[in-house]
């Protein structure tokens, strides 16, 4: 083992250019350091071997930061260790100075290694009988937080940080190559980039935010030298600690060095001494907390999408720990202006303490991009002050969701959402214009009717133990209906007996087409091939789903049949500028477009959605008013979409769709889907999305709705009509 010693101390030697009194100095210290390690030289040596490559193409891991999508407004931030790596011309020259008078005064003289610092620090340990100066030069301390950050185990960060010879080795070899391959500027660059400056802030861009809330460039002499001072023991020289006398000592410290080196004249030293430290903390928030009002809900959906993109990693853990080290910027697709307009809108109608939730999803057709999610809710942990539970049996045990919940209301999370009603009446209108019925279809729809899905044929029979017979809301729905009226009316026997014709599977499948997922136990194996053929009671929306899926399915609508996967986010790069891409080489925001319908089958529905709003259809006859008759005179341009309520009213929804932006709204009890929202909440949500619609589509230009074919209006064998169109 001795043989071996010297012969890495006399590469050491070797290497050294400061003479033999040195190298006798270095060697002097070197042999009890290696000798006392044992079995740990071996190891120690061994990772000597560890390529200067890595050590040069290795990056510290970096703040992300997601932007709203005028790529300017900072949303959130995500990060492990709060860092924003910047260059070295961004960074001031009296922190570049400071640094090196704090850290490694012959920083620009050695070649990474500073023999007479090691000598000089064997001497007074020798002296002392204990570790009182240490001989780490800038490059040397580089090496040793690359080995750390890269580390994949704690033994590995262990190795890299213990206090034995074996890892003081591995350093100077290391450092000693580096500097052959990399400038001093390079490394002073990346050094002040890896450094740790105490209250969470790593790398010099964050420091002289956290510390004093301003770019690295504008940091002055006092700054630059209390920041330097920190590097070496952030915690015993914390400037906003209870006692501020050490870091005032440390910072005068640096600036005496400073005058040593002749960074600084006698006049500028006292002039720096002088003046007092003179915070401007900053708290860098991390993750969707703390959000800015109305932002949180659309922040936890953003990152529970990116959790789901393949492109982004292997699991869902590696794809958020990509997010809070990769440095990525992000600019998302929510529309400050649009968000503003939705919140407002919600928050008009329902308070935050208010058990019930009312919230709307804002999206783009043609792209899917989400353009507002708001809702009656803080995003916030914090449910000390929330109100009681709504329902009674939880009451005594855990307090409500409300005002402050984290939980994805508005969808894009693990929450199954809300049984939507009537709207669900849309994919079998769909599944009926394309199996060729037209929207001119008349079917005789009684008050009420007794179902085949139970009892196997249709029968005018009363009502059973072991039929299912729904009803319409009014009797005076009862009579022949076509698609535009039924659909206009929301007549529900009408649908059920659509349904009955085109396959209530067929319906389902429709709805999945158009972005729905099953998330219940009941609603996958109602889903399932085994069961969806009798699953007469989907058309009426029994199935749970969630405002940003049917925002979705109605802006496919909207958007000739062209179904695009809701996407929060318009640009993903990484920290070197590259658009981040999945394996195929396609940019991870790229809109995932794709046409489940054709244009006239879709152009279709939205004539029968006209009826719905008072906007009417262009092709036929509404027969009437129609569920939600206000929306058109609200929003004043062409407006098509559905209403619906659950039974006994436990929800309420309506969607809104334009050629330019589709709104879906609901109201419900998220905390207890059996508290009824009540007749009196139940307008809500349609009085919310036309006035979202109206403000937020005001000023852009007038899009018309392309009407269908008089082939699906009125069938293969329609004769041409002439229809007036209505703007």
């Amino acid at each position: 083992m001795i043989a071996r010693t010297m012969r890495v101390a006399g590469g050491l030697l070797t290497l050294a250019r400061t003479g033999l009194v040195v190298g006798l100095a270095v060697a002097a210290l070197i042999y009890p350091m290696v000798a006392l390690t044992g079995v740990g030289v071996k190891r120690g040596t061994d990772a000597l071997s560890m390529p200067v490559g890595a050590l040069r193409s290795s990056l510290p891991a970096q703040t992300s930061h997601v932007y709203a999508a005028d790529g300017t407004t900072l949303l959130a931030q995500f990060y492990e260790e709060y860092r924003t790596y910047t260059t070295l011309d961004t960074i001031s020259p009296n922190m570049q100075r400071a640094i090196v008078a704090a850290e490694d005064a012959r920083f620009w003289e050695h070649h990474g290694v500073d023999f007479k610092g090691v000598a000089r620090a064997f001497v007074a340990n020798q002296k002392a009988g204990t570790v009182s100066q240490g001989a780490s030069t800038l490059t040397m301390q580089y090496v040793r937080n690359v080995l750390r950050d890269s580390a994949d185990t704690p033994a590995e960060v262990s190795e890299a940080t213990e206090q034995t010879g074996a890892r003081k080795l591995r350093e100077m070899k290391l450092a000693i190559e580096l500097e052959k391959h990399m400038g001093k500027p390079e490394i002073l660059e990346r050094y002040l980039n890896v450094a740790y400056f105490g209250h969470r802030a790593y790398g010099i861009l964050a420091a002289a935010e956290v510390y004093f809330s301003k770019r690295p460039a504008d940091l002055t002499v006092p700054e630059a030298a209390l920041l330097a001072g920190l590097v070496q023991a952030p915690s015993s020289y914390d400037p906003a600690g209870s006692d501020a006398a050490p870091a005032v000592q440390r910072r005068d410290y640096v600036i005496d060095r400073m005058a040593d080196l002749g960074y600084l004249d006698t006049a500028a030293a006292a002039a720096a001494r002088a003046t007092p430290i003179a915070l401007r903390l900053s708290e860098p928030p991390n993750d969707c907390l703390p959000a800015r009002p109305g932002w949180g809900f659309f922040c936890g959906m953003f990152r529970s999408w990116w959790s789901d993109q393949p492109g982004l990693g292997d699991s869902p853990n590696e794809r958020l720990d990509r997010l809070r080290r990769g440095g990525y910027t992000v600019i998302t697709s929510l529309d400050l202006r649009v968000q503003e307009i939705a919140q407002a809108q919600v928050l008009k109608r329902e308070r935050t303490r208010s058990p019930y939730a009312l919230g709307q999803v804002a999206i783009e057709p043609g792209t899917g991009l989400i353009r507002a999610m708001a809702v009656n809710r803080t995003y916030s942990l914090d449910r000390a002050s929330n109100g009681p539970h709504s329902d009674p049996r939880q009451r005594k045990r855990l307090r409500g969701n409300y005002p402050n919940t984290v939980n994805p209301l508005l969808g894009g999370g693990d929450m199954a959402g809300y049984q939507a009603g009537s709207t669900f009446k849309m994919f079998t209108l769909l599944a009926a214009l394309e199996q060729g019925l037209p929207l001119s279809t008349a079917i005789h729809s009684p008050r009420t009717f007794v179902s085949k899905y139970k009892t196997g044929r249709d029968s005018p029979a009363r009502c059973g133990a072991d039929s299912w017979c729904p009803s319409n809301a009014s009797g005076s729905m009862t009579g022949r209906q076509t698609m535009w009226s039924g659909f206009g009316k929301s007549v529900n026997t009408f649908f059920v007996q659509l349904e009955q014709r085109v396959g209530a599977e067929s319906a389902v499948r429709m709805a999945e087409r158009l972005g729905l997922h099953w998330r219940t136990g009941i609603d996958k194996l109602q889903a399932s091939p085994a069961k969806a053929r009798t699953w007469g009671a989907f058309t009426l929306g029994v199935a749970d789903t969630t405002p940003l899926e049917m925002a979705g399915a109605f802006a496919t609508v909207a958007a000739d049949g062209r179904h695009c996967e809701p996407i929060p986010v318009m640009s993903i790069r990484q920290a070197d500028g590259a658009e981040a891409v999945d394996a195929k080489g396609v940019a991870v925001a790229a809109p995932r477009c794709e046409q489940v319908l054709s244009p006239d089958v879709a152009r279709g529905a939205v004539d029968a959605a006209r009826c719905v709003t008072g906007f009417k259809a262009a092709t036929g006859d509404c027969g009437g008013g129609g569920t939600a008759s206000r929306v058109y005179p609200t929003v004043r341009r062409p407006v098509a979409g559905k209403s619906g309520t659950t039974d006994d009213n436990r929800a309420a929804w309506f969607v809104g769709m334009t050629p330019g932006l589709t709104v879906a709204g609901f109201i419900a009890d998220p905390d207890n889907p059996l508290h009824r929202v009540g007749p009196a909440n139940a307008g809500k949500p349609r009085e919310a999305v036309a006035e979202t619609l109206r403000d937020a589509l005001a000023g852009t230009a007038v899009r018309q709705f392309t009407p269908p074919s008089m082939t699906v209006a009125y069938g293969a064998n329609a004769k041409p009509r002439a229809f007036k169109q209505r703007r």
